[in-house]
């Protein structure tokens, strides 16, 4: 009888300060408790060495960023995944020459950095001005091979496209990660996405037969802009479902939290197959995906 491969997973969840060094301990604390409770692969949300800076288009803030080579929060958590035994994906911003990026890379658990990710599908609206800030990422959507698992990583507002979901899929993800930034729309304080944000994500897991892993903070923050200031309170709600989209573990909006769940991604993997979704599927047919109008192309 083979072996079976069960991974066990975990989303931290946990309010900012707007100093790295108090958060990158905050996170270093809650991975380590993470791991103590079996996890084999640890997500921490979105940009998580300070406060979500992206309320704002301030030309300072463009201080933040450093290029992925040297980084010294992405070389701690290597120190950190080879001391533990487990793989992690750390988020930063990212400088390139003139460029910057919203990225993360995916340590291994010997504490080799797998390679980088840039987000690709980047917001623009009230509160969440990313543009100012991000380039698209020009990484395309990957897979990374990890000591327990194939796992894809997106960001954010990648969360909300079906398209990235099923691309990581494609190319062989047994797991889904989103790390996240999301709360309330400082333009519509009636306005709260909460349950549309898990259901969404909760299609990708139920739709490609995987477990998804997704991580937000919590806590207000308050950031000066050009007109004032902006404030959002992220609503947390960090979450682990199953793959038929099921939730398993589930963060309340406003306490600091590590969810944990456990997979057996042999099992799954033979769901999945025998379903036929990825049988019965037709390329041929979907050309119209790749226009923003919706006509179809010539063929």
């Amino acid at each position: 009888m083979e072996g079976r491969r069960v991974v066990t997973v975990s989303a931290l969840q946990f309010a900012c300060s707007d100093d790295v060094s108090t958060n990158v301990d905050k996170a270093e604390r809650l991975v380590r408790n993470a791991q103590k409770k079996g996890a084999n692969i640890v997500l921490i949300q979105e940009l998580f060495e300070g406060y979500y800076f992206c309320q704002a288009q301030r030309e300072e803030f463009f201080r933040r960023a450093k290029p992925s080579k040297g980084h010294p929060t992405i070389l701690r958590m290597q120190k950190l995944a080879k001391e533990l035994g487990i793989v992690i994906p750390v988020s930063f911003f990212e400088e390139e020459n003139n460029a910057h990026y919203n990225s993360i890379v995916v340590i291994d658990a010997d504490g080799e950095n797998l390679g980088l990710y840039r987000k690709s599908h980047i917001p623009d609206g009230p509160g969440y001005q990313e543009k100012f800030y991000f380039n698209p990422g020009d990484t395309g959507f990957k897979v990374f091979e990890t000591k327990f698992a194939k796992i894809g990583v997106a960001i954010c507002w990648d969360q909300w496209f079906p398209e990235a979901a099923r691309a990581m899929v494609l190319q062989g993800a047994e797991i889904l990660f989103y790390p996240t930034a999301i709360g309330s729309e400082p333009q519509d304080q009636g306005l709260d996405s909460r349950e549309h944000w898990k259901r969404v994500m909760q299609g990708h897991a139920g739709a490609n037969l995987v477990p998804l892993v997704a991580s937000n903070r919590i806590g207000k923050e308050i950031i000066t802009t050009e007109h004032g200031n902006s404030e959002i309170t992220f609503y947390g709600n960090s979450f682990i479902a199953g793959p038929t989209g099921e939730i398993v573990a589930a963060a309340n909006d406003k306490d600091e939290d590590i969810l944990i769940a456990e997979f057996d991604l042999d099992m799954i993997k033979s769901k999945r197959h025998s379903w036929g979704v990825f049988r019965d599927r037709r390329p041929d047919l979907y050309k119209v995906l790749l226009t923003l109008d919706g006509s179809q192309p010539s063929l």
